[in-house]
């Protein structure tokens, strides 16, 4: 690492948990200038299917200033999904996920837009009286040296659900951390128009 990026490391290091204190992160190679404005902050919420083994999403709303250029910063997310069904003969499943944009059906991690996904499976088909436990989740903190999982630019996040072969309606909850911050002129046009083109 040449001097000058090693300096950068050092002072992003030391400015992220600071307030008011320009920094400026990298994602995929380009630099992003942000002014966190906040301390961290949680955000719970609980979701359940609208009826059986139905697609459903609800919005929770950020809240935030258009005005001054006003991110949300996500560093963490964790999503805690009922069961499906225990059926002998049947698989089941169910789901939930956050994201980003609006969706009309559940989003996977290949989505660029979504921040978050939590399954799991009942395996049962061609078993009599048993099934298989299938448990897949994205991580809760980001992996490896990451300073977020997501930026939200558009005052949004959405929070979905689904149930597969259930015999009763499934629901889940969870909380996401994350900070508000100030971005450039910039970066805030380029975030915006991210999220509309993957709306």
């Amino acid at each position: 690492m040449s001097d000058g990026l090693a300096t950068l490391a050092k002072i992003e290091s030391e400015c992220m948990g600071t307030v008011g204190v320009l920094y400026t992160p990298w994602r995929f190679g380009t630099a992003m200038a942000l002014k966190k404005t906040s301390d961290i902050i949680a955000i719970s919420f609980e979701l359940d299917e609208s009826a059986l083994n139905t697609f459903t999403q609800e919005t929770i709303n950020l809240s935030l200033d258009p005005l001054n250029n006003e991110v949300f910063v996500v560093v963490a997310v964790d999503l805690d999904v009922g069961a499906p069904s225990g059926l002998a003969g049947a698989n089941t499943q169910s789901e939930m996920a956050l994201t980003t944009t609006s969706k009309t059906g559940m989003p996977n991690l290949s989505d660029s837009q979504c921040l978050a996904r939590s399954q799991i499976k009942f395996q049962g088909a061609g078993f009599l009286d048993y099934s298989a436990v299938v448990i897949t989740r994205s991580p809760e903190t980001p992996v490896g040296n990451l300073d977020y999982i997501g930026i939200v630019a558009t005052n949004n996040v959405f929070v979905q659900v689904k149930g597969a072969n259930n015999v009763g309606t499934i629901g889940g909850s969870g909380r996401m951390w994350g900070y508000r911050a100030r971005a450039d002129v910039g970066t805030y046009s380029a975030l915006i128009q991210s999220e509309v083109l993957s709306a």
